[in-house]
């Protein structure tokens, strides 16, 4: 049974209630670590301890020049010194908007510790070095789907079935197949979100939820960013 509570007319549904957090920990500018992504790293490292259901799982938020947003979940897959990393065809709706918009909003919700974290900055393409790595050591049949999709744009019922069988052909693989050789496509790789804000966000009773926000000093360097530290209302 869900914990929400709704009323329902012909042309309404009302939400009448939702689940009251109740964490035990707190976090302030006194108790975090002084790097976001170091903090980034421990909460992280603690919601897979837990057990969290996908902590990996993300949304990403990009928008149009003009300013028209939208939201998808991805898969968040590298931490490193200068951010988060994911990836993606180059040629799908997400990616377009990053090339002619190059910033982007993360967010990570971990329902099961009432824990959140939120991430603006801008971004930039990795290397074709690092996402061929990468790419190698996806499964062949993830690989060969990448080659199959073309991210975004209007398929037939029967059109994604055929083009996978036409790149199982062309490899020589099945997607099935527990190794094959399928090179990284050129139109597929990662793109890294390289921080300006990173917020954590703990659930609290009465919606008093204790919320640190990190904001990146401006000219401060990419290889050793330095950042200033608030408590936010709630």
């Amino acid at each position: 049974m869900s914990s929400v509570s709704v009323t329902e007319s012909a042309d309404c549904v009302q939400v009448q209630g939702h689940v009251q957090y109740d964490t035990p920990d707190h976090i302030t500018p006194s108790n975090v670590h002084t790097s976001p992504l170091e903090q980034f790293h421990i909460w992280f490292n603690q919601a897979r301890e837990a057990n969290v259901r996908e902590p990996d799982a993300m949304s990403l938020s990009t928008a149009t020049t003009s300013g028209i947003p939208s939201s998808r979940m991805v898969l968040f897959k590298q931490l490193d010194k200068r951010g988060f990393v994911f990836y993606t065809n180059y040629t799908s709706r997400k990616s377009r908007e990053l090339e002619q918009n190059p910033q982007a909003a993360l967010l990570f919700f971990w329902r099961e510790m009432s824990r959140q974290v939120r991430v603006l900055g801008r971004v930039e393409k990795l290397s074709k070095e690092e996402s061929e790595e990468y790419f190698k050591s996806r499964p062949v049949g993830t690989r060969l789907g990448a080659w199959a999709s073309h991210q975004s744009s209007v398929i037939g019922e029967d059109d994604l079935v055929h083009r996978l069988a036409e790149v199982q052909e062309r490899f020589g693989v099945q997607a099935s197949d527990k190794e094959g050789d399928v090179p990284l496509p050129d139109f597929w790789g990662g793109w890294r979100v390289i921080p300006s804000e990173v917020e954590f966000w703990l659930g609290k009773p009465s919606r008093l939820h204790d919320r640190v926000r990190y904001l990146r000093v401006e000219g401060s360097p990419d290889n050793q960013p330095q950042w200033t530290i608030d408590r936010l209302s709630p």
